[in-house]
């Protein structure tokens, strides 16, 4: 974690915090219409200050996951005052599909934070497809959590490696419950009208 002046435990408990209050709410509105759980923030890495979030809008264009609507959001701020990607880490609710992380790899963001994993999606959320594209498009079983461009850390088990580590442990449990919550209001969501227009629900 390259955020500097933090220790880890200020590191995370305000990634955590971000996700709570600035990702959650733009999600649960998002998932209200038919959208699925996935939301996104980009903070600068000095300060860890929000720069901008974004979640989920499948139902206006396929292509619309919560990192790469979030990164739309963010080249879209005026050029003056704008933060550089290598000033910058993304935060996603979701580990990022093949077209997320393309989409954070082409933007120059060079370290990303998760709340759930790929299996996660897979298993907790009834998403599959992040790791079915891997395996049947690009034959591996997923992409590498550290490589040239950039590299990634799994929030709970960053907690998990820290001392004290029980109030840590309580908002990810919280924030575990809220998704948990959001993905079942997601889930009856499916074969409603908004449904039909996300190609893979």
């Amino acid at each position: 974690m390259e955020a500097s002046g933090l220790a880890p435990e200020e590191v995370v408990l305000r990634l955590l915090d971000v996700i709570e209050k600035d990702i959650v709410p733009i999600t649960t509105e998002a998932v209200k219409k038919g959208n699925k759980v996935f939301g996104a923030a980009i903070l600068k890495l000095s300060d860890l200050s929000l720069v901008v979030a974004g979640t989920n809008t499948e139902i206006e264009c396929p292509l619309w996951h919560g990192e790469v609507a979030c990164i739309k959001n963010f080249w879209n701020l005026p050029e003056e005052g704008r933060p550089l990607p290598s000033e910058c880490l993304m935060l996603a609710t979701h580990e990022p599909c093949s077209m997320c992380v393309s989409a954070i790899t082409w933007s120059a963001f060079k370290e990303i934070h998760f709340l759930f994993s790929m299996e996660d999606s897979r298993d907790a959320f009834n998403i599959p497809h992040d790791l079915r594209i891997y395996q049947e498009v690009f034959k591996c079983e997923r992409a590498t959590r550290e490589n040239k461009f950039w590299k990634a850390y799994d929030l709970p088990k960053v907690v998990e490696t820290l001392p004290e580590n029980g109030a840590l442990g309580e908002k990810v449990t919280m924030l575990r419950e809220t998704y948990a919550s959001l993905s079942e209001l997601y889930q009856d969501s499916k074969g409603g009208a908004s449904s039909t227009r996300i190609p893979l629900s």
